[in-house]
């Protein structure tokens, strides 16, 4: 099927729809999905030549991607097994197209495992602006197309008397269910429907404007787009046309009532405050974060207004953070006014300029990928000094103690085999100099000196600098950087944030 498809002699679309239900279906019986890691186990009398077809099929699914989804796998050979495995940006890449095409039912996939898949879609939305057009019965249509994996979906878009009304329909069942999937990527709740036409079924999806107004950024920008053309044409009234585009600029999912939030550049790095002569609005604003999960003093801070001159609440750096997190990890109202916490400062950094909004967009996913690791059965393989290592994790623990000069020092131990070789790994982190500067530091001997920066390397994605002071001693040490890597792990962060917040600034 994939090599016809190649040879344009079968619909492309059709083979990697086909294609990723199959696997993900084997994925989800015989494979295991992790944050950096997609892997199928292949059994059997015929494991040897089963594992070779797979490779062979993904090469060729390798193929049918565009360049920036090509993806590398690695097959090991286990006793009475085999593994077919990506890892890291390799593993990133297949779940891509693996989110689109994973089967589903009602909306919810069918394995958890899918879960991982689903994190890792980035839809796409363009507007054909040559097609908006007017119908037959004089009401204005455009095509839209959401792509993702290697799939696209061409949707219909009209301007109703009273609503926006996106559309798809197909004689197809399966290519209805790609556009619900590509559709709720976009952060619109959809469903397929069957409609009876003639002698046949349909199948259909439709969506209007509150639940298109609930979608992506990306997404609410095309249809204004739309909107906006059919005013300047005037196909559309105006008066109606701007309740339409009230709600596709700010999303339905921002809570009524948030104030307008400053973002700009400073020397030490951004400023994000919401500022007003208004006492009143000033501590409803700081009640609202509170109630958000943030704290005064901590992730935010308060001035009221005094002589007719304005207060403000200022968010800091490790308050965006923590909102960002919360956007992924909190529960109930906390999540949900996070979320559009979250929205609202990336809206007005994207008007702020490119550079404020590639800062925020940064802090903002720290903030989401604290906890989101697990360091429990982690194995990974990584490279120090041309050798390869095999790095497996087996405890931790972490400590918050005194130094005699009374500094709060952060202690992470970690129980490792590297390479079949077991021992137990600390690195002890303060703060020093005038700028309080976060730094780690790890001692030991020359041939502990490798295995450790494979250890952290592979927790962190960056080696230790190492030095060899004139005992012999090896000194590591680790900065701001690679503590930020410790935090990803669900097992650290909570001790990491608590140093952090007694410690001082960041």
């Amino acid at each position: 099927m994939l090599e016809k498809a190649l040879k344009g002699e079968f619909d492309r679309e059709e083979a990697l729809l086909r294609f990723g239900e199959m696997y993900a279906t084997a994925i989800a019986g015989d494979g295991t999905v992790g944050p950096r890691e997609v892997e199928l186990a292949v059994g059997g009398e015929l494991g040897g030549g089963a594992a070779l077809l797979r490779l062979a099929t993904l090469h060729l699914l390798n193929e049918l991607l565009r360049n920036e989804l090509k993806f590398g796998v690695y097959t090991y050979a286990m006793e009475g097994s085999y593994r077919i495995a990506a890892y890291g940006e390799d593993a990133a890449k297949f779940k891509r197209p693996l989110a689109v095409f994973a089967p589903s039912a009602g909306g919810e996939y069918l394995s958890d495992k899918f879960n991982e898949f689903v994190k890792k879609a980035r839809v796409e939305v363009q507007l054909d602006k040559n097609s908006i057009r007017r119908t037959e019965s004089g009401r204005v249509a455009a095509d839209l197309i959401i792509s993702e994996g290697g799939a696209a979906v061409k949707y219909n878009v009209y301007l109703r008397e009273k609503a926006i009304e996106l559309r798809f329909q197909s004689t197809h069942r399966s290519r209805a269910e790609l556009a619900a999937i590509l559709l709720r990527h976009a952060g619109v709740n959809a469903e397929v429907r069957k409609l009876k036409v003639g002698g046949r079924d349909d199948w259909y999806i439709e969506a209007t404007t509150n639940r298109l107004a609930a979608g992506r950024k990306e997404l609410r920008k095309a249809l204004a787009e739309i909107v906006e053309a059919a005013v300047k044409d005037g196909c559309v009234d105006a008066s109606k046309a701007e309740g339409w585009l009230k709600k596709l600029e700010k999303g339905l999912t921002l809570e009524e009532g948030w104030p307008m939030y400053s973002i700009q550049p400073t020397k030490g790095g951004l400023m994000v405050r919401f500022s007003s002569t208004n006492s009143g609005n000033i501590e409803r604003e700081a009640q609202r974060l509170e109630k958000m999960g943030l704290k005064r003093g901590v992730h935010f801070t308060v001035k009221m207004p005094e002589d007719g001159r304005e207060g403000y609440v200022s968010i800091l750096r490790k308050g965006l953070e923590h909102a960002a997190w919360l956007s992924e990890h909190g529960e109930g109202e906390q999540r949900d006014l996070a979320t559009a916490f979250v929205e609202r400062i990336l809206q007005r950094a994207e008007k702020a300029g490119v550079k404020v909004y590639k800062k925020v967009r940064e802090i903002i996913e720290e903030g989401k990928a604290w906890s989101a690791l697990k360091l429990e059965r982690l194995e990974k393989k990584v490279e120090v000094n041309g050798r390869e290592y095999t790095v497996k994790v087996v405890g931790w623990s972490t400590e918050l103690k005194e130094s005699q000069s009374g500094k709060l020092l952060l202690k992470i131990k970690i129980a490792a085999e590297i390479d079949g070789v077991k021992s137990e790994y600390t690195t002890t982190y303060g703060r020093y100099g005038e700028d309080n500067e976060v730094k780690g530091r790890a001692y030991g001997r020359r041939a502990d000196a490798e295995r450790y920066s494979a250890l952290i390397k592979a927790l962190t994605g960056k080696e230790p600098r190492i030095i060899e002071r004139r005992d012999g001693t090896i000194e590591a040490v680790c900065g701001s950087a690679h503590l930020k890597g410790f935090m990803r792990y669900a097992e650290l962060a909570d001790a990491i944030k608590e140093w952090l917040e007694k410690t001082g600034r960041r």
